[in-house]
């Protein structure tokens, strides 16, 4: 356990269980074109940062995510990380997401321990700078919407879920843009976040083979909220600009 410039305590590979150790090692050497094909620049853009936090849920290792609520502006119903703009008195990006996931779904951050970052994505169009903060679960807290008019619903989905290949798909939107999503517990996850679980598959070594052929489309009512502030850019922030 290291103490980073933030004042956040960081774990050490070696304190993590043995399964999430691989998410350690990727985030130590994977290089930011292996995420995003978009870089943050060298000066200024809107800091924010997501928490990607692991747990051992009834269904084994899962992720923490939510469903944004149906009247927000933007994303509205699109499943997400718990994150958000960094406000002055956080402390780091690991304080952002940790304050984020506090007020979205009541997370105790007491029993989280973070122990790394991956590479900042940028999304250009709003200017955006995202960190992915990566953190294990280590004392579960009860987790729920904290605002429903802004958080429809928290869930945990397991690695095995989002690794099997009957749920693995590429969604194409109404704007024509191709990206990998997942068919998990009635939701489809895609855009932004299903772009950077697909890339945390695969760097780990936890990715299965699965049909890249497999195509659906955004429903009705999916494609309407979509439609309401839909960023091209957002979409496709996750997707590498080098595949390996």
């Amino acid at each position: 356990m290291t103490q980073t410039g933030t004042g956040i305590q960081t774990w050490a590979e070696a304190d993590l269980p043995e399964w999430l150790r691989p998410v350690a090692r990727a985030a130590r050497s994977v290089r930011p074109e292996q995420l995003s094909r978009f870089l943050p620049p060298a000066e200024g853009g809107r800091r924010s940062a997501v928490l990607v936090l692991f747990g051992e849920g009834p269904e084994g290792p899962d992720l923490l995510l939510l469903q944004r609520a149906a009247t927000l502006r933007s994303h509205a119903g699109q499943a997400a990380f718990p994150g958000g703009s960094v406000d002055p008195g956080d402390d780091g990006p690991e304080g952002t997401a940790l304050r984020e996931a506090q007020e979205e779904v009541g997370l105790d951050p007491a029993g989280v321990r973070v122990f790394g970052r991956l590479p900042d994505l940028y999304i250009p169009v709003s200017d955006f700078v995202v960190t992915p903060v990566l953190a294990w679960w280590h004392r579960e807290s009860e987790v729920a919407p904290g605002a429903p008019e802004e958080v429809a619903r928290v869930l945990r989905v397991s690695i095995a879920e989002l690794a099997d290949p009957a749920n693995r798909v590429r969604l194409r939107h109404p704007g024509g843009h191709l990206g990998p999503a997942f068919e998990v517990q009635d939701l489809v996850v895609w855009g932004f976040t299903a772009g950077l679980i697909d890339r945390v598959l695969h760097h780990t070594g936890w990715e299965r083979p699965w049909d890249p052929r497999r195509e659906i489309t955004l429903s009705d009512t999916e494609a309407r909220l979509a439609r309401r502030g839909f960023d091209p850019y957002e979409e496709t922030a996750s997707e590498p600009e080098v595949r390996d």
